[in-house]
């Protein structure tokens, strides 16, 4: 999509972090934004914070609630009429390690992480492949969905799974003139590690690792690492230029490290698939 002046764009988890920042990006670049968020004011702030001549509405939503998401979906198309960009951002953190695993935390984070994208693709795509004008979806994941760096965890589980579907929806609709791009960022200056402040009450109350053990550090050692990341403002201009592009990856990161744990990864796959070729030729 090279020309996004005059169209509609939804985000969720609009009210801040990268959500917020993508708002801002697409307002900047003549966009009509619906921000979702299920923070209400957080949300009444956001929208209040962008300039008068900004066409910015929002609208409440939790992701993990497919009528919710419906709603916020039929606010959108109400006020905006075509909606053409979609970006399922909203995410959470969570982990419960292997000391402790808690099972409504993988709920809670799987809902709204995994089945929140799930939420928005069938809300949207419709729409989008309805009126003919192109479009493009656009799925937060994250770099621990391209490597185990956290262990048995759902927030990398959940990721995992978006990175997945989104290389599998772009194959599907590229055919039909929607893009689909899948942000892995890595450490950037949001408000996640708080995340449980907006845990829905059906999951039960928010699970908090003891600070001394292995999960409670990695927990608080990951918090620091995102209030020191990257500014939110530079994510959202890689993911709009993402879109203009047709990219389907934006990696916000490209330290060694990284990269060395992604080849490690990829070595160990293809040599188990060797294996399996050697094996076979001996039979």
């Amino acid at each position: 999509m090279q020309q996004l002046a005059g169209k509609t764009a939804f985000v969720t988890g609009g009210a801040s972090g990268i959500g917020l920042a993508l708002g801002r990006a697409f307002a900047e670049a003549g966009m009509k934004v619906m921000l979702a968020d299920i923070e209400a004011g957080a949300l009444e702030t956001a929208v209040k914070s962008f300039s008068n001549d900004a066409d910015i509405r929002g609208v409440l939503c939790d992701v993990a609630d497919p009528d919710s998401v419906d709603r916020a979906a039929e606010a959108c198309c109400k006020a905006f009429g075509k909606v053409h960009v979609v970006c399922n951002n909203a995410g959470v953190g969570g982990g419960s390690g292997i000391d402790d695993i808690s099972l409504p935390t993988w709920r809670w984070v799987l809902d709204v992480n995994l089945m929140g994208v799930v939420h928005g693709i069938r809300a949207f795509l419709p729409h989008i492949r309805a009126h003919g004008e192109g479009g493009h979806i656009v799925n937060t994941a994250s770099m621990a969905g391209l490597n185990s760096g956290l262990g048995f965890s759902p927030y990398a589980a959940s990721k995992f799974a978006v990175v997945n579907i989104s290389e599998g929806l772009a194959k599907q609709l590229a055919s039909l003139g929607i893009g689909v791009t899948v942000l892995c960022p890595g450490f950037v200056r949001t408000r996640i590690s708080e995340a449980s402040r907006n845990r829905q009450d059906r999951y039960g109350p928010a699970h908090r690792p003891d600070p001394d053990s292995a999960a409670g550090k990695l927990a608080a050692e990951l918090s620091e690492l995102s209030q020191s990341g990257l500014d939110p403002a530079d994510v959202a201009a890689q993911v709009l230029a993402a879109i203009r592009g047709n990219e389907l990856y934006v990696f916000t990161h490209h330290s060694a490290e990284w990269r060395a744990e992604l080849q490690e990864r990829f070595d160990s796959i293809l040599a188990a698939m060797d294996k399996a070729a050697a094996n076979a030729a001996a039979e």
